[in-house]
């Protein structure tokens, strides 16, 4: 990542007020975006909200200056942010200020992919969306459209489309990313670890970081607690191939070799049996099948696992000794990413169950238990069943797959297994980066007879739409509650700081309308959204007025600990936390996990390894002039030695290629001795090819396009995609 000095940051900042004052960003186009401002709102103002830059939610407060948006910090009586945003939550307001933005609804008048627009108005759009879906309904089912979604942001857009009829509602957040960790520890403690996860960091005595780059996968709360941590003296151990951030604050860290990490997990585990080390009260208290687990584990020595992970065996015992030393403020962090290699699932429950002979689970610097408050859902009618159920996992091919699975609603919009799809909603998602293998995607989307995309802006899969709907940023826009679990309970409220500055609309506004075109209006029984609000909070005893001027209401503070009297309950088949899973083995899968070497790639490639930057989300920030003025692209990172060998230095541009002759953007180069001289990385979401991305166009390169390959989890669907390697290809001019 670039860095920034104090001086620039300022110079930055500066500007950033300065087009606040003046309402437009000059980009020399007679067109530009302006911000539309009340005639009659003069002086400061302060709205609070919560922030929608990820998916964290933060609690806000929005600036507005004479009806024009200034700035956004955090709001000191969130206790998600405690006050602070990070740097893409402050920039949030370059999302407002966007060029590149979407700006009124659009209708595709040619060949799919071609990203040639019809500009239309909202009640053109609707019809002709209402007229596709009843179309498909009529042939098809209800069944045959799902929506993608990302965020709370899509959730007046799921009660439609389960108005509508259809069960495929899905997110990639789940087969693409935390999937197989949710999988692997419901496995083990019969639930999962939340989001935001329910990790003690800041109490954590101990604190192990597999693949887990705090500080660049920049959570709020967590980098917060992570500085905590480490300024009382917690003893912090990463495992990465790279040297991360989250390294450089470690008192051990090991450059473990790509794809070998349960071997570690195993090893770790057989010391701390073999040694004793265990919380053995906690294990007889609440263990199941923990004489399994033993012999099971009893063949990976630290010894067996130095050749596979390249760590010393020493390393592996002593680390082991630490993690025990703190128990049980020993804090294995299960990650939020994880979905790497296809063994994903049982690597978390490894995780899981290395947390577990340590006695973090439900103890102070382990895993707290979430509180929440009760505030009851608005009192819809009865959805209508389902005649032919989920699409997405015939016959419980991935039996412990408890969501719906993208790249199965993909895979039968292919196939027409078990039936087929034939339309798509995709709201806050920019598919084409989020899934693997984009051939499949768009082969997929040719299959369709509809595909809306709601966005903010012109991403890569609206270029594949039929129809763009242009959504309000989210300081421009109402959204569902926020009622949060988390250690604190608390309800949040994010609101308008200041209008759409042309036609774009909030989604629960699409949802609405669209209901009363489709014939589903009266799942929309309340006039106005606020009025919704009132509703849903006096139902729990609480103020919608003293909500929007507070942003926060805070319930009372509940019990999170086992010793503070959280009772000690497993929804596990035997009610206990499960060293040896019976689910497993009556599923036929290892009731234990094993170790498999993972594949290699080509002679004299690298494996592709990718995570994200503290300035951006995914794929959706790069066009926010504020939040790429700090990295507008980004790098490959080479270790020195192979650079060298390249007659590479860091600044040199090249292309990557992966194993099936797909060939990158130019990326520069970034020769460090932070990184394993069998793998290379890159930050997630740039090379950006859609047309109207204007700023980002083709800046850096897209990890996306290489990941052509992926090895699908057998527990519950989940795609490992770093099973994908490159080679460098240099014929690019340096500089």
């Amino acid at each position: 990542m670039n860095t920034i000095s104090r001086r620039r940051f300022l110079k930055i900042t500066g500007a950033t007020i300065s087009i606040a004052a003046t309402g437009t960003v000059a980009v020399g186009s007679a067109d530009d975006l302006v911000t539309k401002a009340s005639p009659d709102a003069k002086g400061l103002r302060k709205i609070p909200t919560y922030c929608d830059i990820c998916f964290w939610k933060c609690g806000a407060i929005a600036y507005v200056n004479d009806g024009k948006l200034w700035k956004i910090e955090g709001n000191p009586e969130d206790p998600l942010s405690r006050g602070r945003l990070c740097p893409r939550g402050t920039g949030g307001v370059g999302a407002h200020f966007d060029p590149d933005r979407l700006r009124a609804p659009l209708i595709r008048k040619n060949d799919r992919g071609k990203e040639e627009w019809v500009e239309v108005t909202w009640d053109e759009a609707f019809d002709y969306i209402a007229k596709k879906m009843l179309e498909i309904k009529a042939r098809y089912g209800p069944e045959a459209t799902a929506l993608f979604s990302h965020g709370i942001g899509g959730n007046f857009l799921k009660h439609l489309m389960k108005a509508f009829g259809t069960p495929n509602i899905t997110a990639p957040s789940f087969a693409q990313c935390r999937g197989p960790r949710d999988v692997g520890f419901r496995l083990t403690f019969g639930e999962d670890v939340s989001s935001p996860e329910r990790t003690d960091i800041k109490n954590a005595r101990c604190l192990v970081l597999i693949g887990s780059h705090l500080g660049e996968n920049m959570h709020n709360t967590q980098v917060q607690e992570f500085a905590e941590a480490i300024e009382q003296g917690a003893s912090i151990i990463v495992v990465d191939p790279r040297y991360s951030v989250a390294a450089s604050k470690a008192k051990w860290y090991l450059p473990i070799k790509p794809g070998t990490d349960l071997a570690l997990l195993l090893a770790w585990m057989n010391v701390i049996v073999t040694e004793n080390l265990c919380d053995r009260e906690y294990v007889q208290k609440y263990g199941f099948g923990f004489d399994q687990f033993v012999s099971s584990i009893g063949q990976y020595t630290p010894e067996w696992a130095y050749p596979e992970t390249g760590i010393d065996p020493e390393i592996i015992r002593e680390t082991a000794r630490e993690m025990a030393r703190q128990k049980p403020a020993t804090l294995i962090h299960p990650g939020r990413h994880v979905t790497w290699y296809g063994d994903d699932a049982q690597r978390s429950r490894a995780i899981a169950l290395l947390n577990a002979l340590l006695g973090s689970w439900g103890r102070k610097g382990g895993f707290y238990y979430p509180a929440s408050m009760d505030v009851p859902p608005y009192p819809y009618p009865e959805y209508p069943k389902s005649s032919k159920g989920k699409v997405d996992n015939p016959n419980q091919k991935y039996p412990f797959a408890h969501e719906t699975l993208t790249t199965g609603i993909r895979e039968a919009t292919l196939t027409g297994n078990p039936y087929l799809v034939k339309g798509w909603f995709v709201y806050a998602t920019n598919l084409i980066h989020a899934l693997p293998n984009e051939e499949e995607t768009i082969k997929a989307i040719q299959n369709l007879d509809l595909l809306v995309v709601v966005d903010v802006i012109p991403s890569e899969i609206a270029g594949w739409a039929d129809v763009v709907l242009p959504e309000s940023v989210y300081l421009e826009r109402f959204d569902d509650l926020n009622v949060e679990w988390f250690r604190e309970p608390f309800v949040a409220l994010r609101q308008p700081a200041v209008e759409s500055p042309n036609d774009q609309k909030p989604s629960w506004w699409m949802a609405k309308q669209l209901s009363g075109k489709l014939g589903l209006g009266h799942y929309f029984p309340w006039k106005t959204i606020e009025e919704y609000f009132e509703q849903r909070l006096a139902a729990a005893g609480l103020s919608f007025e003293e909500l929007k001027k507070k942003g926060i209401l805070h319930g009372d503070r509940q019990p999170i600990y086992f010793d503070e009297g959280v009772p000690a309950e497993f929804s596990t088949p035997s009610g206990k936390i499960e060293f040896y899973s019976l689910q497993l083995a009556q599923a036929g899968f290892d009731p234990v996990p094993t170790y498999n070497r993972p594949s290699g790639g080509p002679p004299g490639s690298f494996r592709l390894l990718y995570g994200r930057a503290p300035v951006h989300s995914f794929s959706r920030t790069q066009s926010n002039r504020i939040l790429s003025d700090m990295m507008d692209e980004n790098e490959v990172w080479i270790n020195a030695d192979v650079a060298l060998r390249y007659e590479l230095k860091s600044g040199d541009y090249v292309r990557l290629k992966n194993q099936d002759g797909v060939a990158s953007n130019r990326i520069k180069v970034k020769a460090t001795e932070r990184i394993r001289p069998d793998c290379v990385y890159m930050v997630h979401g740039f090379g950006h090819n859609a047309k109207g991305l204007k700023h980002p166009y083709m800046k850096g390169a897209s990890d996306a396009q290489l990941l052509t390959r992926y090895v699908i989890d057998p527990l519950m669907g989940g795609t490992g995609i770093n099973m994908n390697f490159v080679t460098i290809e240099t014929e690019v001019l340096h500089g």
